[in-house]
């Protein structure tokens, strides 16, 4: 049976033991062969051959979790829901649980990223009359924790959540105990154990069912060990205290959780809930989760584009910052490609949806950012390892600082054994093992928010090493699209010459033929009909254009007739030595003139690659390309260039540089590119936010920006920074207080905070990578 595919939702995952506990009590399940778990995303993947999947929610929510299908597989690991995990809230007061039938989706392309068509696909057979809601995609399923409560996913304000409440009543109980402790000075140690057992029962609880689940050395174990242990020795007062604490502490793990989870929920906010859909000549208001790809809509000035689509009618500026970063608004025309979330400008756009609200470019990478985060960094998967034995390890010097001096010094065994408690609390290992994923998670979403998409950890810590990157040239260091650069008239004017050009090539879809178009479109000339057209393979295109016999074409084609003389030969001569294309237009035996077209390098390039260059990292241009091109373009940008390349020939190269001992980048559109990308260290795919973009390679350079190449490294190395703080941050606060711990300066309390702390600590140095350049 091939594996099958569940993702869920999980609430109150607060830290990286939260996670470990899940994966390890989840992994039991029969059936199941792989889990990963996001902590930041709030995510849990499930690989299995037909495990139960019932079961798997169960251990997850007996440990204390919330727990959502994001989807629910007909059949197969391809067959998706339609649910994209957002809640609906219904207001009716029931649990609405729905479940599609198995969908026919012959033809339709499933990538890595389970983005499909979803045309034809009609979700209005889902009958709510009278739940006062109207939607195609089902609602998410309710969250249900082990006491059977329904939890909204990630609904409501912090405070309002059950550790809150939970909180806030320990540390009443801990208030009223003061208070009943100075009337009642006989039953103090009664009265604050009382206390201790409103925070530390629901504790306990999760202890033993964590212990039942594979991990008996948890932070809530080890936390209900050393209260009971310090009530044992006549320490209650302190015990409750330190119980409060550490609910205090569990509770801003969770609020600096939910701050990286919202930074990748943030995308999906940019897009509006309401659209207007125009049909039958009138416009109506859908929620925008309802727009089918081919719908017509309207969006007015001021508002954000609600689907990625194409302009129909009219002509504004569409500010695209909120998605690309591009500061400068955008003009669109009809024909012109929109992204949801993007702001229209001044005047009013009738679009067409290309694609649904679930598959829109922004739902998409957060998607895949969500994804990239269950995977973890070398890293991360040491710090894994290294927590398993750590945890352990600790508990045992515990165990021994507790009993040995006692037994061979004489000690006094209350004092020792309190240390031991102490140095219990101490050693959890979560803010150890959040250092990692949390740097990387704010890492990718903040990669996410300018364009750069980084399919997990392992490529992020990847790129850090990066010291050679080979680019390829056409639609990755060039535009990808010729451009009129020259014009040259023999007779009359550069308009006149190009008006005739564009007068025999339009209606032509040739490159060559729409950058003369787009020439004469951006000079505002009227174009005159062109009259027995005929296009001649390898040579140019003849018409008849007000009584003239005209050609365009090639140099050689032109000069058989109508020859030119030397000085114009030796012009055209070094236009092509600059890499550039030259059609001459020839009008009844004579030659007019003649225009050079070149593939221009992107804006950016050249700075880019100075960049590059300045932080020591070797560039060069692998191109199929013929010489004299790449070697002019190259010229301009100051890069190696090779070129008349075949793709194996760029996989090749990519290989020897490697076989140098290079960390080797490979940027190219994906697609003719695709052996070089998959032999590079880091396979980086140049695009707009395409398929091919989002799935061949690596990473992503979503809005064709060269210079976001150094960003994505300079980020894996600010990254790795991050994460090197956060060990000696999470190592150094458990190493002082368990120096001080031993030699009796410290006790419970300083050990709870050196726990909690140090994850609060860690988490929020992570999330300066979120506010990064």
């Amino acid at each position: 049976m091939s594996a099958l595919k569940q993702r869920y939702r999980i609430e109150g995952m607060d830290c990286a033991s939260c996670a470990s506990k899940i994966d390890t009590a989840v992994r039991r399940v029969p059936g199941v062969s792989e889990v990963a778990v996001s902590v930041t995303a709030g995510t849990m993947t499930v690989e299995h051959s037909g495990a139960d999947l019932m079961l798997v929610e169960k251990r997850v929510s007996g440990l204390g979790y919330g727990i959502a299908p994001l989807f629910r597989p007909a059949e197969g690991p391809t067959t998706q829901s339609h649910n994209d995990g957002r809640d609906h809230a219904c207001g009716c007061g029931h649990d609405h649980t729905h479940q599609h039938a198995a969908h026919d989706h012959a033809g339709h392309r499933h990538g890595s990223d389970g983005d499909h068509d979803h045309a034809g696909h009609d979700h209005d057979h889902h009958d709510h009359a009278g739940h006062g809601h109207d939607h195609r995609s089902p609602p998410a399923i309710p969250a249900r924790a082990a006491d059977g409560h329904v939890h909204a996913m990630e609904a409501g304000s912090w405070w309002r959540s059950g550790k809150a409440r939970l909180t806030l009543a320990c540390g009443a109980a801990l208030v009223l105990a003061y208070a009943a402790g100075h009337l009642w000075p006989d039953y103090d140690r009664l009265i604050f154990t009382v206390a201790m057992l409103v925070g530390l029962a629901p504790v306990a609880r999760r202890a033993v069912m964590a212990a039942l689940a594979g991990t008996p050395f948890s932070i809530e174990m080890l936390m209900t060990i050393a209260a009971v242990g310090a009530v044992i020795i006549g320490a209650a007062e302190e015990a409750a205290m330190v119980v409060f604490l550490f609910l205090v502490g569990e509770l801003l793990e969770g609020v600096a959780a939910g701050r990286a989870r919202e930074s990748i929920r943030a995308l999906t906010a940019l897009v509006p809930k309401v659209a207007r859909l125009v049909e039958n000549g009138t416009t109506r208001e859908i929620p925008a989760e309802r727009i089918a790809i081919g719908d017509t809509i309207l969006v007015r000035p001021g508002e954000r584009i609600p689907a990625d689509g194409a302009v129909l009618e009219g002509a504004s500026s569409v500010n695209e910052a909120p998605v690309t970063g591009e500061s400068v608004p955008v003009a669109k025309a009809p024909g012109d490609p929109l992204f949801a979330g993007t702001v229209n400008g001044e005047a009013a756009l009738t679009m067409r949806a290309t694609a649904t609200s679930a598959d829109n470019t922004i739902a998409r990478v957060a998607r895949l950012v969500e994804e990239a985060q269950e995977s973890k960094a070398p890293t991360e998967r040491f710090i894994d390892r290294f927590s398993r034995w750590y945890t352990p390890f600790v508990v045992l010097l515990a165990a021994l600082v507790a009993v040995v001096p006692p037994l061979l010094f004489g000690a006094a065994w209350d004092e020792w054994i309190y240390k031991g408690l102490a140095i219990l609390l101490i050693g959890c290992p979560c803010a150890l093992v959040i250092s990692t994923p949390a740097a990387i998670a704010a890492a990718l979403a903040a990669g996410a928010k300018r364009g750069l998409l980084i399919k997990g950890g392992a490529v992020l810590e990847k790129l850090r090493e990066v010291n050679a990157v080979a680019f390829d040239k056409t639609g990755t260091l060039t535009e990808g699209k010729p451009q009129v650069t020259d014009i040259v008239a023999f007779s009359g004017d550069e308009a006149g010459v190009l008006r005739l050009a564009g007068a025999l090539e339009a209606g032509s879809t040739h490159p060559l033929a729409v950058a003369i178009l787009a020439a004469c479109e951006a000079r505002q000339l009227a174009l005159p009909a062109a009259r027995q057209a005929v296009a001649i393979g390898g040579e140019g295109v003849t018409a008849t254009v007000e009584g003239r016999a005209l050609f365009l074409g090639s140099p050689v084609a032109a000069a058989k007739r109508a020859p030119m003389p030397a000085e114009r030969l030796a012009a055209i001569e070094a236009l092509n030595a600059d890499g550039k294309t030259v059609a001459v237009l020839v009008a009844d035996g004579a030659a007019l003139g003649f225009l050079a077209m070149r593939d221009e390098p992107r804006a950016d390039a050249a700075s880019a690659l100075k960049a590059l260059a300045d932080q020591g990292i070797r560039t060069v241009m692998l191109t199929g390309d013929n010489a004299r091109t790449a070697r002019a373009v190259g010229r301009d940008l100051g890069i190696e260039v090779r070129a008349q390349l075949m793709p194996a020939d760029k996989q090749r190269i990519v290989g020897e540089l490697k076989a140098q001992g290079l960390t080797v980048a490979k940027v190219g559109d994906g697609i003719n590119d695709a052996p070089a990308l998959a032999a590079a260290d880091v396979g980086i795919a140049m695009g707009g936010g395409t398929d091919v973009a989002l799935e061949t390679a690596d990473a992503a350079v979503l809005h064709g920006r060269v210079a976001d190449v150094g960003a994505m490294i300079a980020l894996s190395r600010r990254t790795m920074a991050n994460i090197r703080q956060n060990i000696t941050i999470a190592l150094g606060l458990k190493a002082f207080f368990l120096v001080t711990t031993i030699a009796g300066i410290t006790g419970l309390w300083p050990a709870i905070l050196a726990d909690t702390g140090a994850t609060v600590l860690v988490t929020a140095n992570a999330l300066r990578l979120l506010k990064g350049r």
